[in-house]
């Protein structure tokens, strides 16, 4: 009997029709490969799951148990549990205090004070046993986004699960991160515990999944067994088409220097030093492991992060960067690797989004003037693609992918000489992946230089014209395309050079 099933569930919102009678079942020991694009229902079948929001028909039966909807409490109750794409974890409390936050173990006595030791002695195990490199008393503050990946996923283990539901789970980590990932994910299976895996990287739904059920427009379209999991197979089902190739060559060989980092040293590693360059016309991509610097790198060349010592040149001037405004003005653009934290004010209107740079574009009399900023925007959109009714609309109303193009859209409104994509489709679906690509190399053609940093091997390897990596703040080689590889990249990665 499947521990979870969905029965011609439905749920709508006021003109939308979000799940369209979808049925799914899910067994103990068994690995689901949930995919489609962003807006297929995802996220709304996840809810219901969660129950967090009541569907409007179907049923749904845990454990051979029939329901009409779920609680919060209920869902729990019946051990399942979510690993969230979006961090939910307090940033001013230790890792141990989120892990079992409202569940925490006290001590004896009138007063119900925590009891540390024990909290900690729970936590250190399930730290272990993912491989983490920090304790149960870490500051959430002072863990990168990879790490706090790693703490929702100890929470969702701390709840004995019987069926965990990862929402985009590797999307902030490396790839020794997600390997190890792999390797809980085989664990949960051999213990019987059910797991639906939602990711927009394909190659690991097929290195895990048993199964793969797709969705598209709120029903599911297509499922494929364990013999049939292959991109070419899931691609057409997700989008409705064939999508002939990801990645495109460029259309000339690349020009001059766009940008010259010279023995630039960061805060992050003050000790060590970069170089590299990136010319016009060309995709140089930055590889390495979360931490090796490749962030901190870009932060620090677009002015946000001081730079300790070296020098930074643009089409071969000097630059004394010590605040993004100067690189702004230099045609320097970051597209950070958390768009909804330093890319967006998803509380303001897109248009706004859009003009925020460089106001004084679309100012007379130094008042900005709605018109002009309206129409720069509605240009932006038609030009990326950008699904949205209305420029007025606010920014988190978007998906993944079409916020990625508001915030490129607010540095194409000015001229861009040099262009710093962090993780440029982090939790964006396959078909909006292949539209930021050929934005990204039409850019290119165009004759921007592009520093594309990305943790995905498969996106490094196929969008890049060349590629560096990095290894504790230094660049540990360089590789051209005749170079390419997974171990390649990954030897000079950990710092083992080319053999």
């Amino acid at each position: 009997m499947p521990f979870l099933e969905l029965i011609e569930v439905r749920k709508t919102y006021p003109g939308v029709v979000a799940l369209d009678g979808v049925t799914l079942s899910v067994s103990g020991g068994e690995v689901i490969g949930l995919v489609g694009e962003n807006g297929a229902g995802k996220s709304t079948l996840m809810k219901v799951l969660g129950g967090i929001v009541a569907p409007d028909a179907g049923t749904i039966r845990v454990d051979g148990t029939e329901r009409r909807s779920l609680s919060v409490r209920d869902a729990i109750a019946s051990g399942i549990a979510f690993v969230h794409q979006e961090l939910n974890l307090f940033e001013n409390l230790d890792v141990a205090a989120n892990v079992f936050i409202g569940r925490e173990p006290f001590r004896w006595g009138p007063l119900r004070l925590v009891d540390r030791r024990r909290l900690n002695a729970l936590v250190a195990p399930l730290l272990d046993r993912i491989g983490a490199d920090f304790g149960p008393e870490a500051r959430v503050a002072d863990l990168s986004l990879a790490q706090r990946q790693l703490v929702e996923i100890v929470k969702a283990l701390s709840l004995n699960s019987r069926l965990v539901i990862m929402d985009e789970p590797t999307s902030s980590l490396t790839i020794q991160e997600t390997d190890r990932l792999m390797w809980i994910i085989r664990a949960l299976k051999e213990e019987g515990i059910g797991v639906i895996f939602i990711s927009h990287r394909l190659n690991e739904v097929e290195q895990c999944a048993d199964r793969v059920v797709v969705l598209r427009d709120g029903r599911v379209v297509g499922s494929l067994s364990r013999g049939d999991i292959r991109h070419e197979a899931m691609i057409p089902l997700m989008i409705g088409r064939d999508l002939k190739s990801l990645y495109l060559p460029p259309a000339a060989p690349p020009g001059d220097s766009a940008l010259d980092i010279v023995e630039v040293r960061t805060t992050s590693y003050p000790d060590h030093a970069v170089s590299l360059s990136v010319r016009r016309g060309e995709i140089l991509g930055l590889a390495g492991l979360v931490g090796s610097g490749r962030t901190e790198l870009a932060r620090a060349v677009f002015g946000i992060d001081r730079v300790l010592g070296g020098s930074i040149r643009v089409a071969g001037m000097r630059l004394a960067i010590d605040s993004p405004r100067v690189a702004i003005e230099n045609g320097i653009y970051l597209i950070p690797e958390d768009r909804k934290r330093a890319g967006l004010l998803l509380d303001v209107p897109i248009a706004q989004n859009i003009s925020l740079p460089n106001l004084a574009a679309f100012a007379r009399a130094r008042l900005v003037v709605l018109r002009s900023e309206l129409e720069n925007a509605e240009r932006q959109k038609r030009k990326l693609g950008i699904r949205v009714p209305d420029v007025s609309s606010e920014a988190r109303t978007l998906s993944g992918g079409n916020q990625q193009k508001v915030v490129l859209a607010k540095w194409l409104s000015m001229r861009p000489r040099v262009l710093i994509f962090d993780e440029p489709t982090r939790g964006i679906d396959v078909g909006a992946k292949s539209e930021i690509y050929e934005m990204m190399r039409q850019l290119a053609d165009s004759g921007v230089g592009i520093l594309m940093i990305s943790s995905d091997m498969e996106e490094v390897i196929g969008v890049s014209d060349r590629i560096a990596v990095m290894h504790e703040g230094r660049i540990s080689g360089f590789l051209e395309r005749d170079q390419f590889s997974e171990r390649n990249v990954l030897q000079l990665a950990v710092g083992a050079g080319l053999s």
